[in-house]
């Protein structure tokens, strides 16, 4: 048994609407499409928790009454960053949050002698130092794939990084939290295990499939 309460970097959601989501989306007979639309949901309800602690400036503003001082969040200091291809469902949900945030993307498989995660494709905002990255997968399993995508970050000058996941194994969390426990997770359930070929019991499948229908 894996105890997963001692990183404290680590924070599950805990809220009724996000776990009945997530029941939604674990059945198997859920359509493509209500699948794509429940997991921006998520995205939306996860980034509304974990953008809770955003910095904020005051700026001077006219209300139909008279002019005030207000605080507002610098868009310009954000930046989202899907893990493709499953994470990219989860995008427009943050970007309705934010809508003017930057989004940069890491495209990384497995490669299946070494089980370890390969980059194909990296594209980031040049002042990527600069900003809070919001790192965002469905999915962590053995956790190969996000602390891939942490190292790549920190290659090209991110300093602050906040991982988002919608379901956890015990197994990932545990290797994330160990390797990068500057890095703050949310996520919204953690499942029982990983089984023999990596995948989360009880889970919900392949995410990327089901969330672009390309499921056998």
């Amino acid at each position: 048994m894996i105890d997963i309460s001692k990183y404290t970097n680590f924070h599950e959601i805990d809220h009724p609407l996000l776990k009945h989501k997530i029941t939604k989306l674990r059945e198997k007979d859920t359509k493509t499409n209500e699948f794509r639309q429940i997991v921006k949901e998520i995205a939306f309800i996860e980034g509304y928790e974990a953008l809770r602690d955003l910095p904020t400036h005051l700026r001077e503003i006219e209300t139909p009454i008279e002019k005030t001082w207000q605080p507002s969040i610098s868009r310009k200091k954000l930046c989202f960053v899907p893990i493709l291809r499953a994470g990219l469902g989860m995008e427009d949900g943050m970007l309705e949050l934010v809508p003017g945030a930057t989004c940069g993307h890491i495209g990384l498989y497995r490669d299946e002698e070494t089980k370890k995660p390969v980059e194909y494709y990296c594209k980031l905002p040049g002042d990527i130092c600069d900003r809070h990255v919001y790192l965002i997968d469905p999915m962590l399993a053995t956790g190969g794939s996000a602390m891939g995508a942490v190292e790549i970050l920190r290659k090209h000058g991110a300093q602050k990084i906040t991982f988002i996941c919608i379901i956890a194994a015990p197994e990932g969390v545990k290797a994330f939290c160990e390797a990068h426990p500057d890095v703050e997770v949310f996520c919204g359930v953690v499942d029982r295990e990983l089984n023999d070929d990596a995948y989360i019991c009880p889970g919900l499948g392949d995410c990327g499939d089901r969330t672009f229908g390309t499921v056998k």
